[in-house]
């Protein structure tokens, strides 16, 4: 499978790309903030198996590991798949399955000091009132990221 040095460099980077929040994490964060851990748990669980394994599983699945593996100018962005070691859709899949694992840990702790932060919000009136506002400057932040930044046709 993935070589013992390569999966070590991989989950590196690949935690160095997840630990900064994005839309998701910040969709942890509000629901967190609003409806407390438990809800930020299953907000969790829901983005991890909704946005990555399932439609990593079903593509590879489909075929698209196989394609990869065929071409030379697709298979030049996945540098950690080591194809001498052979099983390139297995290496994929592990590789995916690291990333989701990853992701799924660093969301969960932004949604657990969330959800600790509503609780002591919580303890006081004054202090809870402008976690409101901030939940929805974020999600006006997150209308105008999308609206930004999104399709242009």
């Amino acid at each position: 499978m993935v070589s013992a040095d390569r999966l070590p460099a991989f989950a590196a980077v690949s935690f160095l790309l997840i630990v900064v929040p994005g839309p998701s994490v910040l969709f942890v964060i509000g629901r967190a903030l609003a409806q407390g851990r438990r809800a930020a748990l299953t907000t969790v669980v829901g983005n991890t198996l909704g946005a990555h394994v399932l439609i990593v599983a079903v593509a590879v699945a489909l075929g698209t590991g196989a394609v990869v593996e065929r071409s030379v100018v697709v298979f030049k962005l996945p540098q950690f798949v080591d194809r001498g070691q052979g099983h390139v859709a297995g290496q994929m899949l592990l590789l995916g399955l690291v990333f989701n694992v990853i992701a799924m840990a660093s969301d969960s702790v932004w949604g657990l000091v969330a959800a600790t932060a509503r609780t002591w919000f919580a303890r006081s009136p004054r202090r809870l009132s402008p976690v409101g506002g901030a939940g929805g400057l974020t999600m006006i932040g997150l209308g105008v990221t999308v609206a930004v930044t999104g399709r242009k046709d």
